[in-house]
């Protein structure tokens, strides 16, 4: 197995501090090795990019971490979701399975082949998925090792118009949308967020993306491990798709800070 260590990082936060922005689609980066195994040519892979890709999802996780009283820790991978997707299930739990967008993908967002019919996915999961998921495990333990609780934030964004692959895409498209997690979402962490971000036009609960990121290790059966999923309308911030970001970035970064500091604080 190559060495994963780059394929994602840790940044660290305060010591006091319970959170983790998670940020794991914001990459564009392919390695060679994995990029010679995607059917689509150069220009089809940089349109495909564009749609997928939680564009400058980083960039406001950080502007809010410079911001925030207690600095949070942040989980950010530096590969594109096209090697693997961290926040799918392994295995045939996961809904996407169904239109080829499992842990690793096979179909485009316009359901068109990305790679090879009968792909084998299982080296990429051993080498990319099992390592990231390991991290983040180890991450949320230090947490709670430290602090005595744990409040994973998930960085998202999400396309103004529906494309072909989602599976819920008929439902509300709000500017925020947050998708929360029966066991893991109290709900004062989901009125933080409704508070937090109610200067953009209006928030949504879980459409049309829903659910949120818990490590498997914690999931369903550790109340002290908090998680909340932000996803952000693209036209909140930027030119879609794939373009710039705009001075909507920036109020994004203050509001994700003031939804941090109302959790450290809690």
């Amino acid at each position: 197995m190559n060495d994963t260590s780059a394929s994602h990082q840790l940044l660290p936060g305060a010591p006091g501090s319970p959170v983790i922005l998670h940020v794991p689609h914001s990459s564009r980066a392919i390695p060679a090795a994995v990029r010679q195994d995607i059917v689509l040519d150069d220009p089809a892979l940089e349109r495909e990019l564009d749609h997928i890709t939680d564009s400058h999802t980083a960039e406001i996780a950080a502007a809010a971490a410079a911001r925030c009283s207690i600095t949070p820790w942040r989980f950010v991978n530096r590969l594109s979701r096209l090697v693997v997707d961290p926040e799918r299930f392994p295995d045939e739990r996961e809904e996407m399975l169904s239109v080829g967008m499992g842990a690793v993908y096979t179909r485009t967002t316009h359901k068109e082949e990305l790679r090879p019919a009968g792909y084998d996915g299982r080296a990429l999961v051993a080498e990319y998925f099992e390592p990231y998921a390991a991290a983040m495990t180890d991450a949320v333990a230090e947490r709670l090792a430290t602090v005595g609780r744990a409040v994973v934030v998930d960085v998202h964004s999400y396309p103004a118009e529906p494309l072909p692959y989602e599976l819920h895409g008929d439902g509300p498209r709000p500017p925020i949308c947050l998708g929360s997690d029966g066991f893991h979402t109290p709900e004062e962490l989901r009125l933080r967020a409704e508070r937090a971000f109610a200067g953009f036009g209006g928030t949504g609960i879980n459409s049309p993306f829903a659910g949120t990121y818990v490590p498997l290790a914690y999931y369903g059966k550790d109340p002290r491990v908090g998680a909340l999923m932000v996803e952000i309308r693209r036209d909140v911030y930027m030119t879609e798709p794939g373009g710039p970001a705009g001075p909507g970035l920036d109020a994004l970064a203050g509001a994700l800070a003031d939804l941090v500091d109302a959790v450290s604080a809690a």
